[in-house]
């Protein structure tokens, strides 16, 4: 058996039917020339080959007795591959938005917890001729690095694949669960295990608070203009910032990572900047479009990896940091420069008490009791009152520089799919993959009903900050100013010349016009020409504000997307 730690139990004792806490991916795949056979039960008979490669695949959990403290893994000796591994036909058109309002029913469902918890879904009917592969896995057994640890076990680099070796005979247990005695015993010692690694951590813990109480020197040597502005102790309040429901609402949006790239080069910053500045600017149109973009700054929950280099443990190693999105101030690359000085700061700050982080901590009667606080805070509607701490979780994830094959067939798309939570009703999440990032935006469909539009408004940030690179010098931006309303967003015209096949065409609603006949579906672009580097990914209330009309629509966007 072995414990789950502190974090790892967290994202159990804090499920509830209206919060599920697994995390999956949305891969569309191109199946082999000529491929005349059945995917479904070839991937099956494909992952019956892969399964022990990787643990989550194939352990369960073992509960105390009476929820005293978390529950342990143990080994399963009877993997049912025909439940884990399911196939589903959507009907026809069979467009790529019925496969991803799909993927959001199939994410809003709890997943057995007397199983490993994992679960594949092959959908066919897809009127390209191509077919999709959701996954999904509780983030108690895994986190967005050792997801990627775990895409190795099932993902080959060729189509051919790799020969894995079979493993080895065990003895099957005698019993389908632990004896309570046993359990009870194991549950003490680990505890008492958990007291001992906190007092020796103890002195690592009071020199970090230590060093908090001093000033940080280097900060100090910064550049007044360039350095963070005050942050506030809570977000605004938003639409996005309520008790949520079990309806989820899906979308996918892909941006070339060479523009990516380029935009961050030209501009100093980190990609994941770029990353943040594009969702905020997306945003910004979002909630201006009802008229309620609050006069104080977007601010996001961005998680930070604390793992090691070459750490492929399948657990949770993982915090959080609050960065400011600055969408009070209209410029785009004045906005872009505030959001990197709050990144900036906010790392700084986390690596100062790294050393206090904890993701194993003593957790007796932990289970019943987060359990039941959980439950009682979504539904009692105090989220509804309180001030959220952020408005968005987004998160970063480096991805394969290179072309993947599942069961032979080529992965083109990455779209991650999330966790949406109760006071942050939108989650956006990127995966850098085979040169694209590709965005996964999941949300209460209550509460963010419209997804598309700000996947849309996206792709319209994206292609405006590359524009922005032609005429502003490298390194510079233009002179702070803040604004009540944003600047008029530029309109996403399909290309001509789809980057993937997945990747379905439309035109995202201007602003100014609520009345327009239809809803835009996703917009769709060109792959950028210019070369990527593989290079690392780093980290982890006022008055709304009167609405702009927005501008005609503008030149042809080179940015993708999957809706």
């Amino acid at each position: 058996m072995k414990h789950l730690s502190g974090l790892d139990a967290t994202f159990l004792h804090l499920e509830t039917p209206e919060m599920p806490m697994h995390v999956g991916s949305l891969n569309v795949l191109d199946l082999p020339k000529g491929y005349k056979g059945d995917f479904y039960e070839d991937a099956k008979q494909f992952m019956a080959s892969r399964i022990h490669l990787a643990d989550v695949f194939t352990r369960k959990l073992a509960l105390m007795p009476f929820d005293m403290t978390n529950p342990v893994w143990v080994e399963d000796d009877d993997i049912d591959l025909d439940y884990h591994v399911r196939h589903i036909t959507l009907p026809k058109p069979g467009t790529n938005r019925q496969l991803q309002q799909y993927v959001a029913r199939l994410h809003s469902t709890l997943i057995d917890r007397s199983r490993p918890m994992w679960e594949f879904f092959i959908i066919d009917g897809l009127k390209s001729g191509q077919v999709a592969l959701y996954t999904k896995v509780h983030h108690a057994g895994i986190d967005g690095q050792a997801g990627v640890a775990l895409g190795k076990a099932i993902f080959d680099l060729e189509a051919t694949g790799r020969v894995v070796k079979p493993p080895r005979a065990r003895p099957r247990s005698s019993g389908y669960q632990l004896g309570m005695a046993e359990l009870a015993t194991a549950a003490l010692r680990n505890t008492a295990q958990q007291y001992v690694k906190l007092f020796k951590m103890a002195p690592a813990i009071a020199r970090a608070l230590g060093g908090l109480a001093k000033p940080d020197e280097k900060a100090a040597e910064k550049d007044a203009a360039t350095a963070p502005k005050k942050f506030n102790l809570f977000a605004p309040r938003t639409s996005l910032n309520v008790s949520i429901t079990n309806q989820r609402t899906f979308a996918g949006r892909t941006i070339s990572l060479a523009e990516t790239k380029h935009i961050a080069k030209h501009f100093g910053v980190s990609l994941n900047d770029v990353v943040m500045a594009t969702v905020a600017g997306a945003l910004r149109h979002y909630l201006a479009d009802n008229n309620e973009l609050p006069a104080k700054p977007l601010v996001a929950g961005v998680p930070v990896s604390l793992r090691e280099a070459g750490d492929e443990t399948a657990n949770n190693q993982a915090s959080m940091i609050l960065v400011s999105l600055a969408t009070d101030i209209t410029d785009p690359v004045q906005r872009l420069k505030a959001i990197n000085a709050s990144s900036n700061a906010s790392k700084s700050t986390m690596n100062r008490f790294k050393a206090m982080i904890l993701d194993d901590f003593p957790t007796f009667a932990a289970p019943w009791l987060v359990s039941g606080i959980a439950s009682m805070v979504g539904r009692s509607g105090l989220v509804n009152l309180l001030p959220p701490a952020a408005n968005v979780a987004i998160s970063n994830v480096a991805g394969a520089p290179f072309p993947m094959y599942f069961a032979g067939a080529l992965v083109t798309s990455y779209y991650p799919v999330s966790i949406a939570s109760h006071g942050t009703a939108l989650n956006v999440t990127v995966q850098s993959y085979n040169g694209r990032m590709d965005y996964g935006l999941i949300a209460c469909r209550r509460a963010v009903p419209d997804i598309t539009e700000i996947g849309d408004y996206m792709l319209a940030e994206h292609k405006l900050l590359m524009d922005l690179t032609q005429t502003h010098p490298a390194g510079a931006g233009a002179a702070p100013a803040k604004a009540a309303a944003p600047e008029p967003a530029p309109v996403v015209k399909a290309a001509a010349k789809p980057a993937a096949k997945a990747v379905p065409k439309a035109v995202p609603k201007p602003a100014a016009k609520k009345a327009a006949a239809k809803k835009p579906a996703a917009a769709k672009t060109t792959a950028a020409k210019a070369p990527a580097r593989k290079a690392p990914i780093k980290t982890a209330p006022g008055k709304a504000a009167p609405r702009k009309p927005a501008a005609p629509a503008a030149k042809r966007a080179r940015v993708a997307a999957a809706a």
